[in-house]
């Protein structure tokens, strides 16, 4: 228990601020699942337009809503929702979700707060749903059920998941 209260109070949980939206590219980055033993793509791959959707002009859509985790004043990870037409789209009125960690990071319970306390403020703004996809292999998967998403369609590589409100 100790140990759990040392951790929630060395990771800080707060909004993004309009000078940091630059590192959604690094995290974007981040959130690429790598399968074991397959090389990662070339960082470049983030200005191909099917990813470009998650970052280009943040803050000014309808549904962006960023949350950051940092430590020892270092943004680490974060969480961000858009409603746009990405891998996850289930219609004009859900935010879809991204988030990502460095990997150093991964493992201590950050993704898993940083998901509860984003699906809380979409439920404040009134939403009645938000999505994802996943690819099928990522560990990720259980973590976004524990949180509330379920299966709603899946292609040959991915989940897509809804958590309604």
């Amino acid at each position: 228990m100790e140990q759990a209260t040392q951790d929630k109070e060395r990771y800080a949980i707060r909004e993004l601020r309009e000078e940091e939206t630059g590192l959604l590219e690094d995290f974007l980055y981040e959130a690429i699942f790598i399968p074991q033993g397959v090389c990662p793509p070339d960082r470049d791959i983030i200005q191909q337009p099917e990813l470009r959707v998650y970052t280009e002009g943040f803050g000014r859509r309808k549904g962006d809503n960023c949350l950051v985790a940092e430590a020892g004043g270092r943004v680490v990870g974060a969480v961000w929702t858009r409603i746009m037409d990405d891998y996850g789209h289930v219609d004009d009125e859900t935010p879809s979700f991204a988030i990502s960690l460095y990997k150093e990071y991964r493992g201590l319970g950050l993704g898993t707060r940083l998901m509860r306390e984003m699906l809380g403020r979409l439920r404040a703004q009134g939403y009645q749903r938000a999505s994802l996809a996943v690819q099928k292999a990522n560990y990720a998967v259980r973590m976004y059920e524990k949180v509330g998403f379920k299966t709603v369609d899946e292609n040959e590589e991915e989940f897509i998941m809804v958590c309604e409100f």
